[in-house]
């Protein structure tokens, strides 16, 4: 047994064996005894409380020598400087100003330097070559964009040099030379005569100046637009014939590079599919249909569904709807199905007390408020430090929007999750968890799976949704993977971004893979839409998109207000995509069985769409339905799907007919009854063909991303690095000394010195008694007078 103290700052005293100290007053006693027996009669009182004095000094030291007194220092000791310096040299980094002459400048500072290539050509794996670097205590010196193109994120990176203490400095690199590349997004299938929208972004670095942008579409000029620098072109598209279509973008630009300036997109236009629309009443959406799809009519559902890819119904009641049986198997084998409202519709045709009401993701009737499980999964780490304080201010607005019936807990979570708040009404507790949320403190390496795992155990056998409030930068592929166990589970997580290096491709990825949302840190008002009550209902003047990320309502503007909705909830598990102004589910959907099911409770006054129907809002429909059809090929057979790639990256081939297909230099593969599939590498960019279906491959990644990416800052900022100039030699080799001085325990044992007193004391004690003797001043032997 031991114990310390700390006696200065840096400094702790001990005691071996402390208990050793027992000693002294049994030994005190003992001293005093045989001093006054032995003295007695032959010397004075003054001398024997002289002898009593310095034995028990001599007494004292020697039971403290046993006792075992130490000291604990902590001490600087230099290291062996030395710095890392790792190269970016591939394509992207020459539109920046070559950084030359750094590693002589380095060791002309006294320091030497280890280099090492990270990226080469259209090889942009950073993260691999920095992780291949790093050792325990080390540091590493960046001379790169951080445009990762494959292998290991940055931001696993960086949970790499945490868990090893290792620290990750950059040098800027700043673009100096213009650079542009373009980009196509738009659907890869769509049927004859359908509208589609597709986006053409044009960005870059160093970027002053016009640029003239082309749109193609099967060599046919579509649009010509002039840019100022860079910017997004939107423009629509309805293609007139089946097969294989080109959609080309090309940017007239005087930069770096030529390949990025075109940009490709294949469509392939299939016959349109055909759309049963069940109705009693004459209403638009009929004729709206009938210019998208093949479209035949029915006052009620008929038993043989097989020729249809959905099912439109609209403001029937349920005990009209006839065949509902044929119905739910139609929709469980892969069928679609919307369902359209209006005043016999939902609440008014009896949907909650039947079968038909049980395939819908709405249920029929307004929810008394919301009374879901909900866990706050708050990034405390140390990538979260700096902005903390907005960190907790968004957790608070996200607490703020939930309703008093929800049953709500918090976890914290750094490296690990730690649990600051039990899951409990939250109309019992919104006090209390407001001011633990208000508490917390940073610090720490990221872990957003171990926080996701942490907020599932604070669910416990309990099902509901985790709202997990971070920047992102962790390991995606382990937090991806947690949040998909958790969907698996029925637990979905609402990821909310925050912070000025926010990684919103991880969030986004954490979001889809359960099934949830991600918002933007201005966005959390729609969090009302789902788990609000009376007090904290969400208000708008019209529709709101409440998940803007789902196919449905991607890329929809919003401008109608039909002014009516039916009275519906969302039931759990459904995607709620769309709300009225006073946030009444205008919009949701969900899978059932094979099949996808969307419902749309908005109507107007006639028990029609109104605006809907109408540019821009009648895209929200056209995707409605088109959801809800999936596939418009599902039913053919001899049918090819080439997805769209890049130049070295493959794509899957998969064919679908009655025998596998015979193509050079392919070897298909049969993964299901009559599914057949096979990859193919391009080379080179530009439009291929498979089996008579044709497919785009576009440019490198490498030159789709230039200038500092924020991924490498905030992999600089969590590991306790810095960003140094091209020109700051002495600065890195003086960080490097600083980074290899190493502050040790130094443990000083102070025994002797005790050991020493002793001795020194007793030695004096003779010689003084020996010198009264020798003149006189004491006539026993013993030197007392």
């Amino acid at each position: 047994m031991s114990a310390a103290t700390a006696a200065v700052a840096g400094v702790t005293v001990g005691l071996a064996t402390p208990l050793a100290l027992l000693v002294v007053p049994v030994a005190l006693v003992v001293l005093w005894g045989l001093i006054s027996y032995r003295a007695d009669g032959t010397a004075s009182r003054r001398s024997r409380l002289a002898l009593v004095a310095s034995r028990t000094v001599i007494v004292v030291l020697l039971v403290g020598a046993a006792a075992g007194p130490y000291t604990v220092a902590s001490a600087e000791t230099p290291g062996d400087p030395h710095v890392t310096l790792l190269t970016d040299r591939s394509d992207s980094m020459n539109v920046t100003e070559p950084v030359d002459g750094l590693t002589d400048a380095i060791e002309r500072e006294g320091v030497p330097v280890t280099t090492a290539t990270v990226g080469e050509g259209t090889r942009s794996r950073i993260g691999d070559g920095i992780a291949a670097n790093l050792q325990s205590n080390g540091s590493v010196v960046v001379v790169s964009d951080g445009q990762v193109t494959g292998g290991r994120s940055l931001a696993a990176t960086t949970e790499l040099a945490r868990s090893l203490n290792a620290t990750i400095s950059a040098v800027d690199v700043t673009p100096t030379r213009t650079e542009r590349h373009v980009r196509v997004n738009g659907p890869a299938k769509t049927s004859i005569g359908v509208e589609n929208s597709f986006l053409v972004r044009v960005n870059g670095v160093e970027t002053g100046g016009d640029v003239t942008l082309h749109v193609t579409v099967d060599d046919t000029e579509v649009l010509s637009r002039t840019l100022d620098g860079t910017g997004d072109v939107s423009f629509s598209h309805t293609f007139e014939t089946t097969g294989s279509h080109r959609v080309t973008a090309t940017i007239e630009s005087d930069d770096a590079y030529d390949v990025n300036d075109v940009a490709r997109r294949s469509v392939t236009v299939v016959e349109r599919p055909r759309v049963l629309y069940v109705s009693r009443g004459d209403y638009p959406l009929k004729s709206y249909l009938g210019t998208l799809y093949d479209v035949q009519t029915a006052s009620s559902v008929p038993s043989n569904l097989d020729p249809y890819y959905a099912v439109v119904v609209q403001n029937l009641a349920a005990g009209d709807l006839g065949n509902t049986e044929a119905l739910q198997r139609f929709v469980i084998d892969g069928g679609g199905l919307v369902v359209a409202g209006g005043d016999r519709a939902f609440e008014h045709g009896d949907y909650a007390q039947s079968a038909f009401g049980s395939m819908l993701p709405v249920t029929a009737g307004t929810a008394g408020g919301s009374s879901a499980n909900v866990v706050l999964a708050v990034d405390v780490s140390g990538s979260a430090q700096g902005g903390l304080g907005t960190q907790k201010a968004i957790a608070l607005d996200v607490l703020s929007q939930l309703g008093d019936g929800n049953s709500v807990g918090v976890v914290a979570f750094n490296s690990q999750a730690y649990q600051i708040a039990d899951l409990r009404p939250l109309g019992e507790s919104r006090a209390e968890t407001a001011t633990l949320i208000r508490r917390l403190t940073a610090g720490g390496a990221t872990d957003i799976a171990a926080g996701l795992r942490g907020a599932n155990e604070l669910l416990g056998t309990e099902r509901g949704t985790v709202i997990l409030v971070s920047d992102g930068v962790a390991n995606r592929e382990a937090a991806v993977r947690a949040a998909s166990e958790l969907g698996s589970a029925g637990t979905r997580v609402i990821s909310v971004g925050v912070g000025e290096s926010t990684d919103e491709g991880t969030l986004r990825g954490i979001a889809d893979a359960s099934g949830g949302t991600y918002y933007r840190a201005d966005e959390t008002n729609r969090l009302s839409l789902r788990f609000g009550d009376a007090t904290r209902r969400y208000r708008g003047s019209g529709l709101t998109v409440v998940d803007p990320n789902s196919f449905v309502t991607a890329g929809v503007t919003l401008r109608s207000n039909p002014g009516q909705a039916n009275a519906v909830s969302v039931k759990p598990g459904a995607d709620y995509l769309v709300a009225t102004g006073d946030g009444t589910p205008a919009v949701a959907a969900w899978q059932y069985g094979l099949g996808r099911v969307l419902t749309i409770t908005a109507h107007d006054t006639r028990s029609g769409l109104d605006g809907l129907l109408s540019r821009p809002d009648s895209l929200l429909v056209t995707k409605s339905v088109n959801y809800a059809i999936g596939d418009p090929e599902r039913k053919r057979s001899g049918v090819t799907d080439v997805a769209d790639t890049r130049v070295g990256e493959s794509t899957t081939v998969t064919y679908r007919g009655a025998e596998r297909p015979s193509v050079d230099g392919l070897d298909f593969r049969a993964v299901g009854d009559g599914v057949y599939r096979a990859t193919v590498t391009p080379s080179e960019p530009g439009y291929a063909s498979v089996l008579g279906t044709t497919y785009a491959a576009n440019y490198p990644v490498e030159y789709g991303a230039f200038g500092p990416a924020s991924a490498l800052s905030a992999a600089v900022d969590a590991t306790g690095g810095r960003t140094f100039e091209p020109d700051e030699a002495a600065a890195i080799a003086a960080f490097a000394r600083e980074q290899s001085t190493q502050i040790r325990s130094v443990r000083t044992e102070w025994g002797w010195l005790c050991l020493l007193g002793a001795l020194l004391v007793l030695t004096g004690e003779i010689v003084v008694r020996r010198l009264l003797v020798y003149r006189g001043a004491a006539t026993n032997r013993g030197g007392l007078p």
